[in-house]
């Protein structure tokens, strides 16, 4: 969380809230599992390889790459017995150059696992490298992706009988507008907007969504 609150970043891409996404390829015989899951940090990064393990048991590799982080400053992989930097570094790759939007890669909070179930045929150092590279890269393409955004929270108490007035200052520049709270003297609105637009006194209420 701290590491979140330093940031210098105003939004990147991630998975959408939910369960994992999965994806499968069948490249010469071998299948190709891949599961994506949004996490907040290295330990919950690490259990979808642990868990990921005991549900393919019976798989001769689970290999994982994942980056965290507003800035993506943590960025780990591993190839699990496959030859070294034909799995891992590969998925890595395809994690921090994904395109969100042309000409940006923005995409963490991210841990990938691909599971490989051999099918007999080997596929040899570049093959290994395209079919790991392109199960993440098939995998983001279908995968539901939402953009975060660190925003600061703003509270405003207004007249009773003077509330639309603060709506129509404030409306224009806000990324939500909840109900006005009302008390017998007084209404307050409250509503939230891109930190790069946010005065440095305003309390910070976090990444959304």
């Amino acid at each position: 969380m701290a590491e979140q609150e330093e940031s210098r970043a105003t939004a990147y891409t991630t998975l959408a809230p939910g369960d994992d996404f999965r994806h499968e390829l069948e490249i010469k015989r071998s299948r190709f599992i891949t599961v994506l899951r949004r996490a907040s940090d290295e330990d919950a990064a690490r259990a979808l390889v642990a868990e990921l393990r005991k549900e393919f048991h019976d798989a001769r590799h689970h290999c994982s790459a994942f980056v965290l982080g507003p800035d993506r400053v943590i960025q780990r992989s591993n190839d699990d017995g496959e030859p070294s930097g034909t799995a891992g570094i590969p998925m890595l790759e395809a994690l921090i150059k994904r395109e969100t939007l042309p000409g940006v890669a923005d995409l963490s909070d991210v841990s990938a696992v691909v599971v490989r179930y051999f099918g007999g045929i080997l596929l040899g150092a570049g093959g290994l490298v395209r079919a790991y590279s392109e199960s993440i890269s098939a995998a983001l393409d279908s995968a539901p992706l939402v953009q975060r955004r660190r925003l600061r929270m703003c509270d405003i108490p207004c007249p009773t009988k003077r509330p639309g007035g603060w709506k129509t200052i404030c409306a224009p520049r806000a990324t939500s507008w909840p109900k006005l709270a009302t008390s017998p003297r007084r209404q307050s609105c409250a509503w939230r907007y891109p930190m790069i637009q946010a005065q440095s006194r305003t309390p910070v209420s976090g990444w959304h969504p």
